[in-house]
């Protein structure tokens, strides 16, 4: 059986503020999932909530159909969007700690820390104080400490946050990887456009609550149909404000994203894009997933 991590109805108040209310959806091993949704929308909270380090007014936590315990915990690996690691250990010696707090041998575990520093491409900062390390560093020694026990279960808030491409690369290619290793991946981000080209899956909540979710490719091929027109020199979308059955749904780049309406005439949209001046860009697209979390933000 694929392992599978299922939230049900995860419920939590701290004080007059409901950060959970009956969140439920599962995180099914070989995907990466991403768990999008504004600034306190829950996401930290579901995440320590996994990891038992918050507790639950009600709702339940499966891991393969049985309540998820500590002794599963072990076995999982976690990578919070604030610093968790001891900032005056050096890197090796640190992940070798962590991965004999997990239970790891001594020659496994020192085995285990080279074989991550290596893949992450920081093998030469071993000796390395993590305080001296510079910020894309410090995420990718903070990621090889989620990694270093070899968990069945990768959970990481905000793990690309503030890195260079080069970074970024590096430890999404990571977490693609951990996931057709048949592992559960779940990471938080807005970083949309990289959520996109990164994940299979994805679950929006807002007000701690489940509001789209599904498979990047359904997501952003559902609803109205998307044009894209870049007009030479015009970096405003005014010239299709008045278009009926037209609405503007993104502006980036030059470009403008609009939303056609069953009755919306294509033709319309070009004649009053060509009355602004040269059309280089006439396309329909899909939906991006960030039109998608804004509509779903509106629903």
């Amino acid at each position: 059986m694929d392992h599978v991590l299922a939230l049900k109805g995860l419920t939590r108040t701290f004080g007059t503020v409901q950060a959970l209310d009956g969140l439920s959806f599962d995180i099914p091993a070989g995907q990466v999932i991403g768990f999008l949704g504004p600034n306190g929308a829950g996401k930290t909270t579901t995440m320590r909530a996994i990891f038992g380090l918050t507790d639950l007014d009600r709702g339940t936590i499966l891991w393969n159909g049985a309540p998820l315990g500590a002794a599963d915990r072990r076995h999982f690996g976690y990578m919070p969007e604030e610093r968790g690691l001891y900032p005056s250990m050096q890197v090796g010696e640190q992940l070798v700690y962590l991965a004999r707090l997990h239970g790891l041998s001594a020659a496994d575990a020192a085995s285990q820390a080279a074989a991550w520093l290596e893949h992450l491409d920081i093998a030469d900062r071993t000796a390395s104080k993590v305080e001296s390390l510079s910020h894309g560093n410090q995420q990718r020694v903070q990621l090889a400490s989620a990694l270093v026990h070899n968990p069945d279960v990768l959970i990481l808030d905000e793990p690309l946050a503030g890195l260079d491409p080069t970074g970024i690369d590096i430890i999404g290619n990571i977490l693609v990887e951990q996931a057709r290793a048949g592992k559960c991946v779940l990471f938080s981000s807005h970083q949309l456009d990289l959520v996109e080209d990164l994940c299979e899956s994805v679950a929006i909540i807002d007000h701690g609550r489940l509001v789209a979710s599904g498979t990047v490719d359904a997501l952003t091929t559902q609803g109205a149909r998307r044009m894209v027109v870049r007009i030479d020199s015009v970096r405003d979308g005014v010239w299709a404000q008045a278009i009926p059955g037209v609405t503007i749904s993104e502006i980036s780049g030059g470009e403008v994203r609009l939303a056609l309406s069953d009755t919306a005439d294509s033709d319309a949209v070009l004649d009053a894009a060509r009355s602004r001046g040269t059309v280089t860009k006439f396309v329909f697209e899909r939906r991006r997933l960030s039109e998608v979390f804004r509509e779903a933000m509106q629903s």
